[in-house]
């Protein structure tokens, strides 16, 4: 007989802040869709701890909202999870809801793949959010919590250039649903968004520069059936949803947002 998740409390009012004063972990959250993933779980009163490599731009995006709390680590690193895991107890008393979004991407073809980019993409996009989920059980399990994973629409197709980022995105699905199968007996839910092209630093961050991120963007743009790139406010949007107890009879979707990206021939 398995355990049930908990159902929202009849008459619970959407919109309400039912998230206010829970514990959240957001890898990656120095920039981008971190940043306005922890942004939008502050504004509804969660207490959240922002996760990344970079300790200044942390830093910046705990400053812009009350409750934020940064910790610069490596999820990629051997004592990383365990790490981020412990201070999470330390600061907000565990986790409740814990968001994968770290990501690395490095742009090269077959043939021109360098194996350290290709080891650092799964060790951060794919084994990091594994062994920090992994980490993190016995809390989430104690709170019935959560667990969001940022993937991406871009794997759902060819993508020259991205084998090895597309890959990891990929193998991040297949954890959602067979983790979502797994721990639902322990009252742990687990969904992903999977965002099209959105704007955000990762251009930059992967050794593009300023011409090369706006030809991008032109291009990416042209695939969209809305006719723009997303904002990682948008992404956000459905993050913190998936976290509400409204949400509570959905659990292992990938949930693709990426203004219309996927359904175009």
């Amino acid at each position: 007989m398995t355990a049930s998740v908990d159902e929202p409390a009849a008459g619970a009012r959407p919109g309400a802040r039912d998230l206010a004063g829970r514990a959240v972990v957001v890898t990656g959250g120095g920039t981008g869709i971190g940043r306005a993933v922890a942004h939008a779980f502050a504004d509804e009163g969660a207490r959240v701890l922002v996760v990344g490599r970079g300790a200044d731009r942390l830093a910046a995006a705990a400053a812009e909202r009350a409750g934020i709390h940064p910790f610069a680590a490596d999820i990629a690193a051997p004592d990383g999870p365990e790490r981020i895991v412990a201070e999470a107890e330390r600061v907000l008393g565990g986790i409740d809801v814990l968001v994968n979004n770290a990501v690395t991407m490095r742009s090269a073809p077959l043939g021109g793949i360098a194996p350290d980019d290709a080891r650092r993409q799964v060790a951060t996009n794919l084994l990091a959010p594994l062994l920090l989920t992994q980490a993190a059980l016995p809390h989430l399990e104690a709170a019935r919590g959560t667990v969001l994973n940022v993937t991406t629409a871009g794997n759902q197709r060819g993508w020259p250039g991205h084998s090895v980022y597309g890959a990891t995105k990929a193998g991040l699905d297949f954890l959602t649903r067979t983790w979502a199968l797994e721990l639902a007996p322990r009252g742990i839910r687990v969904a992903a968004v999977a965002p099209g092209p959105v704007d955000t630093p990762i251009g930059e961050h992967s050794g593009l520069d300023a011409e090369g991120v706006a030809r991008l963007r032109e291009r990416q743009r042209k695939r969209v059936p809305l006719g723009r790139v997303g904002r990682p406010e948008e992404i956000a949007w459905w993050l913190v949803n998936l976290a509400r107890p409204e949400a509570s009879y959905a659990t292992g979707l990938v949930l693709p947002v990426d203004g219309g990206a996927g359904v175009v021939f």
